[in-house]
């Protein structure tokens, strides 16, 4: 645990000034002016006394335990004072100082060399080149922010300072209550995991945001992120997510990956929900404040206005909730009570004239209606409106049920105080029907997380004879400078881990095109033989449906033409002869990897359309059972698997069962980088791959 930073009884500020524009001087103004009441213990070798407090020349010097140093000394001087906390027994530090790896070189052997100080004397530290950390409840502000924000059971952990800075001083001008908050700034040693795990034994910690750029151990990052999210939301932002920063790849699977597609991929199955931007993030920490869960997704919205009832209702639908009508009984209720132009159905409309008496009708009744998880009350400041009463009611009504209520009142300075009345009481209020449903759906979606049960992670029974063969093919072809594994190897590999493939031979003579054609039996496939040649179709390298020993021999002599011509330097190792296989559906299956998170395994509709249409999903390793068949859920094109116009239904279960397989096969050779089976025709019973490639590293 890291109470010694997040509660100290004692802190030392190395580098405490007097002048008040340094940043030495506000911090340890902001410990002593704003409620901290540990021991503080300015250190500063040219001053006897920093704001009424005795000053001591190190921190060895004050002869007193401290739980946490605060470091404000130049970057130069930083490893003298760590070495200096080190002997005096110093469990925490936080390096405010900049100038380490993120000026270039000698930045980083400064990094380097701090982080191996801290190592020797067993501190942990945060930072460098960062704000620093807050505990609202201790009223310590071990930060240059000049103010606390108010006391919340919101914690939050950001990686850009300045970015805290600005969400700080959100905070206190929007009342919006924190616990604990830390910017990690280098994340030289402790990082956005270490303060997930802490946040998430926090007992004075709800709800956990954060802001991140990057992870430093996927691996870890998600096992930790599992069992938090199981306890309580975590909400992140995650920059870069554009496509600039994707890395170069030589496979489908590679190229559609992207650079942000393993973080997203991290947070789902972890259960972490993303957010795009600093007001969706507090937005949606917003709706998880009450503590209140919907048992399901069935969602009743309430509103005294059309047109923001049709938006709220189309958002609904678009995020996966469930809009059904109250019970019978509730709508016989609600037609004595409620107005003859009042709609009854889901949106209740209780029309423009409507006062807070006609909203606590229908709440009433939707607390006790087996149709309703949750409501959504809309309100415009119409004529006749009682807004105020109207947040009262929902107050009251909300403290007699487990039901979650979310408010969304539309207006300007009608509707402030309401607004702010009910976030007061922990109860949402938004002033857009959008932004209101698209929080609310967030709490539905992670509901079903909490209570979904752990996934099925299939095991085949591979031999060590088998594992032994490949590990001594891949080590070889490494050896011999080979990435780029070709598909007669790439079969073989696959199909020791039971990939099925048609019959097939390589033919180095038009002679030996034709033997080998009629040992599989017409009609037979051609496809060029090369390991620079990636997409062979580009390059005539595909002859399909050849029916007899003319077409063949023809075939062999136009293929290798063509593609001489074209690819003058590619080496030809000859032409592949494949039996010919008709019927199915083509999709692609695939392996990516990141450096983050590892590898991930791909799906999508598959033959030479993958990269335009892109219609294609993808899971982190090891996958398991339920994912596998989410991944099929997912694509857009999964109605073609299924059967249209009268065609059978494709074999999922035989997809799924090559999703494992793939899963298994890279998590035991971490070599293998990229594979790329497209396309798998998959077919009523059962399916074949009809091509392969593997990228090992």
């Amino acid at each position: 645990m890291l109470d010694f930073i997040f509660k100290p009884e004692s802190i030392a500020v190395v580098g405490a000034s007097e002048e008040e524009k340094k940043i030495g001087h506000v911090i340890l103004k902001n410990l002593l002016t704003q409620g901290y009441a540990g021991k503080l213990f300015p250190i500063n070798p040219k001053r006897k006394e920093i704001l009424g407090l005795k000053c001591y020349p190190s921190v060895s010097a004050v002869g007193e335990k401290i739980d946490l140093a605060v470091i404000v000394v130049p970057a130069k001087v930083v490893p003298s004072v760590i070495k200096d906390c080190g002997e005096a027994g110093v469990k925490g530090v936080v390096v405010i100082t900049a100038g380490f790896k993120e000026t270039g070189e000698e930045g980083a052997k400064l990094e380097r060399e701090i982080l191996d100080l801290i190592k020797k004397y067993g501190i942990r530290m945060i930072g460098p080149n960062c704000l620093g950390v807050i505990n609202t409840e201790l009223g310590m502000n071990a930060t240059f922010a000049p103010e606390l924000p108010p006391k919340g059971r919101v914690s939050f952990f950001s990686q850009s300072g300045a970015l805290g800075v600005a969400l700080i001083d959100w905070a206190i001008g929007s009342g919006f209550g924190f616990g604990k908050f830390v910017s990690f700034g280098n994340k030289a040693d402790l990082n956005e995991t270490d303060f997930l795990e802490y946040f998430g034994e926090d007992e004075d910690t709800d709800i956990i945001l954060g802001y991140i750029e990057d992870v430093k151990d996927g691996k870890r990052f998600i096992e930790v992120a599992k069992r938090v999210a199981k306890k309580k939301p975590v909400i992140l932002i995650k920059s870069g997510a554009t496509e600039a920063g994707a890395r170069a790849a030589s496979s489908h699977t590679g190229a559609l990956a992207g650079s942000d597609r393993a973080f997203t991929e991290a947070f789902r199955k972890a259960g972490v929900i993303r957010v795009e931007g600093i007001k969706e993030l507090f937005e949606v920490a917003e709706v998880f404040k009450s503590g209140k869960f919907p048992s399901g997704e069935k969602l009743l919205i309430v509103t005294n206005a059309g047109g923001p009832g049709i938006i709220a209702a189309d958002t609904a639908e678009k995020n996966g909730l469930k809009l059904y009508p109250m019970s019978k009984e509730s709508i016989e209720y609600l037609a004595e009570k409620l107005p003859p132009t009042a709609a009854l159905y889901n949106p209740v409309d209780v029309i423009g004239d409507a006062t807070s008496e006609r909203y606590a009708v229908v709440l009433e009744r939707a607390m006790v209606d087996p149709n309703v998880d949750g409501v959504c009350v809309i309100l415009t400041p119409q004529a006749v409106t009682d807004v105020e009463n109207v947040a009262k009611i929902m107050l009251e009504k909300s403290k007699e049920t487990e039901k979650p209520f979310v408010g969304c009142f539309i207006g300007g300075p009608k509707v402030r105080e309401a607004t702010s009345y009910l976030k007061t009481n922990n109860i949402a209020c938004y002033e857009d029907p959008l932004i209101a449903i698209n929080a609310y759906s967030k709490l539905v979606h992670y509901v079903k997380y909490k209570h979904r049960e752990e996934d099925e992670y299939i095991k085949f029974p591979i031999s060590e004879e088998v594992k032994k063969e490949i590990g001594l093919m891949l080590e070889a072809l490494r050896d011999a400078g080979v990435s780029v594994i070709g598909e007669e190897n790439a079969m073989k590999i696959l199909s020791l881990y039971g990939i099925e493939f048609p019959k097939r031979g390589l033919a180095r003579t038009a002679d030996e095109a034709v033997r080998i054609a009629e040992q599989i039996g017409y009609p037979v496939v051609m496809k060029i033989s090369s390991p620079h040649i990636i997409h062979k179709t580009d390059v005539g390298g595909v002859k399909i449906g050849l029916k007899d020993e003319k077409e063949v021999r023809e075939a062999f002599l136009e293929m290798t033409i063509n593609v001489k011509r074209a690819m003058p330097g590619a080496y030809i190792k000859g032409v592949n002869i494949y039996e010919m296989v008709t019927g199915g559906k083509e999709v692609i299956l695939g392996v990516s990897y990141d450096n983050t998170f590892g590898h991930m395994i791909m799906f999508g509709l598959g033959g030479v359309y993958v990269e335009v249409l892109k219609d294609v999903s993808f899971r982190l390793t090891p996958v398991g059972k339920r994912e596998a068949y989410e991944m099929i859920e997912e694509i857009k094109g999964k109605k073609l698997l299924e059967g249209v116009r009268g065609e059978k239904p494709c074999d999922k279960d035989a997809i799924v069962d090559k999703i494992l397989r793939l899963s298994q096969l890279v998590e035991e050779f971490p070599i293998i980088k990229e594979i790329d089976i497209n396309p798998y025709l998959v077919k009523e019973v059962g399916g074949v791959a009809l091509d392969a490639r593997i990228i090992i590293g």
